[in-house]
């Protein structure tokens, strides 16, 4: 049977009497309601999954998170202008509903969209951390047999190594990457100047971070010297881009090597607490009320950053894509203005440098009623045409090989830098457990900051981990 979104009883009744398919939906952040038709002439496109009966007009409804932009957003624009040039435009119809929630919340309501026939979307925009969750859970599609047909996954066009990020543990494919990214520390040359530091600048440690916040905390005193995620209100982004790049920079992991368990005390996670310990209780950090609030990301970003109120940003590599013509804010000087510097491990020593990296991508929930086309627009969505303006809207790395000599992507400042960063690329634990681990960390990172000691924040950390996981699955070291 045939599902539909539902806008009205009079609308119902003329559908039914003419073989009906799926209606456009309701406004953005509205709840996506399916219901089924009493048409019989639906037929199933085998193991991909069933399309439109014959004769009706598809509908592809998209979910993604939407930053507070809407219309204006590059993932909305993207996908609004490849459906405009879609070769299959006349028998579909684009249905964009993204999700508009602090980024902590997103993958909570879309995990509940995916849940039920009812509201799940036909195509969604997958953090690939998140996606070994999602696929234990049954919530998204295999993509294997569509993507054997599909030339440009098979002949190097995607890089292997982002391939890894969207297999399961059952070696099959569950999403289409379409970003990656890399974290470093962004920092403002004017700023430095003023306080009398190196316009170019390498840090060999985390005491050199904290040595150049007490300086600028100094000499410039009305400026924040320094920024990283650190709240439960800014998600994923506080587990990763802040407590992992730390972690991971004393040398020591989520999980042990070994054994695979998670690591739940440790001198490592010590040492990572007690950093944002000394930016928060030395006042180089931003008032907590910015912290703590779930657009915190943005304000760093748009606001501090380009209004030259902030010295030293801990965050992605693709923050740059706001300050382009057509970005949230648009900022002609930054090329020359930022730095864009690697993170130092604790130490330094080896590589003496720390990047983690992740990414986004398309993929087909599980309970979608429309796989075959929506299968066809991811294909089109990457179609180099449509991907590059995409990504060079986002400021985010490409996962397509072909489009490195691509004038408008080459061109784009701190490209070259970031994707530089990948060869020393660390990623978080493919691990179903992760996402809740991650909820974890964020609150451990938040009670630092706000006051308790590293500690205590360890030891409850310990507790709530042994909570989710179990007793045996966890180790002290």
């Amino acid at each position: 049977m045939k599902k539909l979104l539902s806008l009205s009883l009079v609308i119902v009744m003329i559908l039914l009497l003419t073989a009906c398919g799926k209606s456009k939906g309701t406004a953005a952040n509205d709840t996506l309601t399916k219901e089924s038709t009493a048409e019989a002439t639906t037929t199933e496109s085998g193991d991909a999954g069933a399309d439109a009966s014959v004769g009706e007009k598809s509908v592809i409804t998209v979910t993604f998170r939407d930053d507070g932009r809407g219309e204006n957003g590059s993932l909305w624009k993207w996908l609004q202008t490849a459906y405009d040039s879609f070769d299959k435009k006349d028998s579909c119809e684009l249905n964009i509903a993204p999700i508009t929630t602090s980024e902590g919340d997103y993958f909570a309501k879309v995990a509940l969209s995916l849940q039920s026939e009812e509201t799940a979307p036909d195509l969604v925009a997958e953090d690939t951390f998140q996606l070994a969750t999602d696929v234990e859970a049954g919530y998204l599609t295999a993509l294997d047999d569509y993507l054997a047909n599909y030339p440009d996954w098979t002949d190097g066009s995607y890089y292997d190594s982002l391939k890894e990020g969207v297999t399961a543990a059952d070696n099959k494919v569950y999403g289409v990457p379409y970003n990656t990214d890399t974290r470093g520390l962004w920092y403002n040359k004017e700023i430095f100047k003023q306080a009398g530091l190196p316009e170019v600048w390498e840090p060999k440690n985390w005491d050199d971070i904290l040595s150049v916040c007490q300086t600028i905390k100094e000499k410039v005193p009305d400026v924040v010297p320094f920024w990283c995620n650190s709240s439960v209100a800014t998600g994923e982004a506080t587990s990763m881009q802040t407590y992992q790049m730390l972690l991971y920079g004393t040398d020591e992991r989520l999980q042990d090597e070994a054994s695979g368990k998670w690591i739940i005390s440790s001198q490592g996670i010590l040492d990572s607490l007690t950093f944002l310990d000394n930016i928060y209780k030395n006042n180089f950090g931003p008032p907590l009320s910015k912290v703590l609030n779930g657009q915190a990301s943005n304000t760093s970003a748009r606001e501090y950053l380009p209004q030259g109120k902030l010295a030293v940003s801990l965050d992605g590599s693709w923050i740059a894509g706001n300050y382009l013509e057509t970005g949230a804010s648009p900022w002609p000087e930054y090329g020359s203005v930022l730095g864009f510097a690697p993170m130092p491990t604790q130490k330094g020593g080896g590589t003496g440098t720390i990047t983690l990296a992740g990414g986004w991508a398309w993929s087909i929930p599980s309970k979608s009623d429309n796989k075959d086309i929506t299968m066809e627009f991811i294909k089109h969505l990457m179609n180099p045409d449509q991907y590059v303006d995409a990504i060079v809207a986002m400021g985010s790395i490409g996962t397509r090989t072909d489009i490195v000599d691509n004038e408008k992507y080459s061109s784009m400042p701190f490209i070259q830098t970031a994707t530089e960063f990948l060869k020393d690329a660390s990623f978080r634990p493919k691990d179903s457990k992760y996402s809740a681990v991650s909820t974890h960390i964020q609150t451990m990172v938040e009670s630092v900051v706000s006051g308790t000691s590293p500690a205590d924040a360890m030891a409850t950390y310990a507790v709530d981990v042994t909570r989710t996981v179990g007793e045996d699955n966890v180790i002290s070291k």
